[in-house]
This record gives C-alpha cells, structure tokens and sequence, in this order.
C-alpha cells in the first residue's frame, strides 16, 4: 500500500465524509480490499474509480462488509469497481500465490511473520502447519529451507490453492496437503510423534487443537507457533498477558516447556491483539 485513501480523495469528497473514511486498504496482487463506512456508501464508485485511475497496478476494487467470521474465516467483499474478479496472482518474497479473496482466508498483514518463521526453521526439519489456508506460510518456509510440510485444511477452496500454490513455486515434493478437519486427520498413527515444528495460525480457535498438537510432535519435543487473539486493556501489556493465556492452556497438560519469544502480529480491534508465540514443548 504506497498511499492513503483519504490523500488520494482529498478534494473529491467532501471533508466529513473523509473524517469517517478508512486511510488503508489491503492490495492482494491486482485486487484492492477497501472499508467503506455505510455513511458514505452512496459514493463506492467514485472511492473504487479514484483507487483505479492512481494505482496503476489495481485492476480490481472490493469493498469489505464484513469482518473475517465463519468457520473458514472468510470476509464478505462486494465489487466495486474495475473487472468484476476475485481471484488473483499475489507475490511475496519471490513465491507466487493464486489467491481466491472470497473463498479462502488470506493477509498480506501476515507477510512479516511468514518471513519471521521461515527464517527460524532448521534445515531437515518435518513441518505441521495445521490451518493452513492457501499455503503461504508452508511455501515460504520451503523456498527457504530443506524441509517437508504437511499441510491442513478443512476449506475445500483453500486446499485446492494450496496445491496449486506448492505447484506453482515447485516445492510439491516437499509439501503434502490434505483437506479436512485437522483433530481427524491426526488422530492417525501415520501423524503420532512425527513433527518438529507445528504452526497453530488460527488465533480464534487454536486452543482446541492443543491436545492434537503436542500428541503431534516428536517425543523429543519441538516447536510450536501458537497465534492468539488476546485482549489487553494497553497494548505494552499484550505480551505478557498472551503469556499468561499460553501458561495457562499449558497447564492441563503433562508437558514441560519453554517460551522462546512472543510479539503482537497485529491489531485486531480496540484492545485485542493477535500475537504469536515461540514455544518449545515436550510431553512428559
């Protein structure tokens, strides 16, 4: 996102329609995600045609109803302007995705931290990522390093980018995906004590897969990175309180372990963060 909503429709609207307007927008390949309060809803093709006639590189403008909900977290976006499409080509750190934004979870905001893990894994590690959408976070960490993913996920629209995703960038020998409920698919033999490292990135829900995580991971331990939504009433208290949620989770189970680091991913709503945290475990 190089510029701000509100500067590049400053003269357009009139300035207590811009006062309520949301500065940033997400840009997903040639789709541009964009809020638009109901108050001003009247004026959506003037704010998608302003977007499209100064960044040249927007094809698409969409407008977000609704927040991310559903069991596949998905955001109502409604056309607004320029080609009628919802599938796009999204590039990141040299790999390229096909991105559905209508049927499959998806964040640019979340690139940071794809980098951020890809650059902790260790080279012949196997790898759960147990949410795994599209397969950004599992094609990222393979583009950097030498390892094997299993990939999960109950959307049927997801899996399928997935694979076309591991086909895309090359990496389809080192990435397995699977498409179902991940509490199901693991409770098989094949996945008991296998995994070096698991990513839980579904921060409203992955506390109820704890149990089939660690169950999950070799008997010499490994690590997890487990996102959260965690509300704080200030934000510098946000880390410590998610330690002390990820403590308390912890704590109904036999396992000894080790928090390595925690950070807000992003801001989620006033006082609710999402944060990840670093963590190496071991069942006892």
């Amino acid at each position: 996102m190089s510029k701000h909503l509100k500067m590049l429709l400053r003269g357009t609207l009139p300035e207590d329609e811009l006062k309520v307007l949301y500065s940033s927008y997400d840009i997903i390949g040639d789709i541009a995600i964009i809020k638009i309060p109901e108050s001003i809803m009247h004026n959506k093709h003037v704010i998608g045609k302003m977007l499209i006639e100064n960044m040249k590189n927007i094809k698409t403008v969409l407008n977000q109803s609704n927040s991310v909900s559903g069991e596949y977290r998905l955001r109502g976006v409604d056309f607004i302007a320029g080609q009628e499409k919802y599938l796009t080509i999204y590039k990141e750190f040299g790999c390229k995705f096909l991105v559905n934004v209508a049927t499959s979870y998806f964040s640019p905001r979340l690139s940071t931290e794809r980098l951020r893990i890809s650059e902790l894994v260790r080279s012949g590690e196997s790898v759960l990522n147990m949410f795994a959408g599209v397969g950004t976070f599992s094609v990222v960490m393979v583009k950097k390093k030498p390892i094997r993913v299993l990939n999960i996920d109950s959307n049927l629209d997801a899996y399928i980018l997935s694979v076309i995703n591991s086909n895309i960038n090359r990496a389809g020998q080192r990435i397995v995906s699977l498409h179902g409920d991940a509490r199901k698919i693991l409770q098989s033999p094949n996945y008991l004590n296998s995994f070096d490292r698991i990513l839980l990135p579904l921060p409203e829900r992955a506390h109820e897969f704890l149990d089939v995580a660690l169950s999950s991971l070799k008997p010499s331990g490994g690590t997890l990175h487990f996102f959260s939504h965690v509300k704080s009433e200030t934000k510098k208290n946000a880390v410590s309180d998610s330690e002390t949620h990820v403590t308390r989770l912890l704590s109904k189970f036999d396992c000894s372990y080790q928090i390595d680091h925690t950070q807000i991913v992003r801001d989620v709503a006033p006082r609710i963060y999402q944060t990840v945290t670093d963590l190496f475990v071991r069942r006892k």
